[in-house]
């Protein structure tokens, strides 16, 4: 592995996380993984397996194990080099949690309290409304502001979170000086927002708990197929790309992304043919999309020793960034180093 600390210092810095919560689906490739691959090149990419975050749900610990070799897994199997982008796990790095302390006295209960995630997980989860749910954007905030990042790929579910980050990281620097960098959203060039197939009005998401609306990275293809020829539209049979028909409107920008055909090559191609044909060449797509993928996890979820090796040199180079910035904000705050 290169020496990403010393080689990459002029590239502009990206972080974002994955919480190991789950199988990940095609909304997660679409919307977010699929980009990580494409800015390795032109950034310096920090990319955490946050497991911290995982656990303000209730999770057992054999889950969280395994799921957290998942997500490295599927990191290595889209494609990311780790000689080109740190792979780590959050709890590996202890001053994602020291910073978190620091920030959480820099931020305020109001902003925390108006924070939508906050109380929409808390409506999901009555019996379990716990501190760390709460103070869970405190944490996120620290993540990012760690690594110097300039730049967070952010969905629109992500953008409050973003925006706390900045303000506590202006209201540190106006206080003790240039600390931090303040980070700004990255708006991927692949940024479909893909619905679900039995739901096109509702994000897709494993949440929701239709599987069958929920196609996943690692779905067999007969799975894969199931669903889309299951795959909700409309009484019409023209495949037009229109805000009126949002099951053909999902299903052209899932076919879009995966072929990089435009909507009106889409349109010319399933003229007259109906739905029928068009979900079945829309699961074909998405199941060669996600063939190499499958099979490059296959391979690597087998050797836990490569992922325990890529996982330990990943923590052990950003823990020398993260270090750097502890130390600096320890000492402003007045600790003794």
């Amino acid at each position: 592995m290169i020496d990403t600390v010393k080689t990459e210092a002029k590239k502009p810095i990206i972080f974002s996380g994955i919480k190991p919560t789950g199988e990940f689906q095609l909304g997660n490739y679409i919307g977010a993984l699929k980009n990580w691959k494409l800015l390795e090149d032109d950034y310096r990419c920090i990319y955490s397996v946050v497991d911290m975050h995982a656990i303000t749900v209730k999770i057992d610990k054999a889950a969280l194990r395994a799921n957290s070799y998942t997500a490295a897994a599927v990191l290595l199997a889209i494609g990311l080099d780790p000689a080109k982008s740190l792979i780590f796990l959050q709890s590996h790095v202890p001053a994602h949690a020291e910073l978190a302390w620091v920030l959480g006295c820099h931020s305020m209960f109001g902003e925390l309290n108006r924070m939508t995630q906050f109380k929409d997980k808390s409506k999901k989860n009555a019996d379990n409304i716990n501190a760390g749910l709460f103070t869970y954007p405190v944490l996120m905030a620290a993540d990012i502001l760690l690594y110097k990042t300039n730049l967070v790929p952010v969905g629109h579910d992500q953008k409050q979170h973003l925006e706390l980050a900045r303000n506590i990281a202006e209201r540190f620097n106006g206080v003790y000086g240039n600390v931090f960098t303040v980070p700004d959203g990255y708006i991927p060039k692949i940024g479909a927002r893909i619905m679900m197939l039995s739901d096109p009005t509702s994000k897709m998401s494993k949440s929701e708990g239709d599987n069958n609306g929920c196609v996943f990275m690692l779905d067999k293809p007969e799975d894969i197929m199931r669903k889309f020829k299951r795959a909700i539209t409309d009484s019409d049979a023209e495949v037009i790309y229109s805000d009126d028909k949002p099951g053909i409107k999902n299903l052209m920008t899932i076919y879009n992304v995966a072929t990089g055909r435009d909507y009106a090559a889409i349109e010319r191609e399933f003229a007259g043919r109906g739905y029928g044909d068009f979900k079945i060449a829309v699961g074909e797509s998405v199941v060669e999309m996600l063939r190499p993928v499958r099979e490059e996890y296959s391979r690597l979820i087998s050797d836990k020793a490569y992922l325990e090796s890529v996982l330990k040199q990943g923590a052990s180079a950003a823990e020398t960034l993260a270090k750097r910035t502890l130390s600096k904000v320890y000492d402003k705050v007045g600790f003794i180093l």
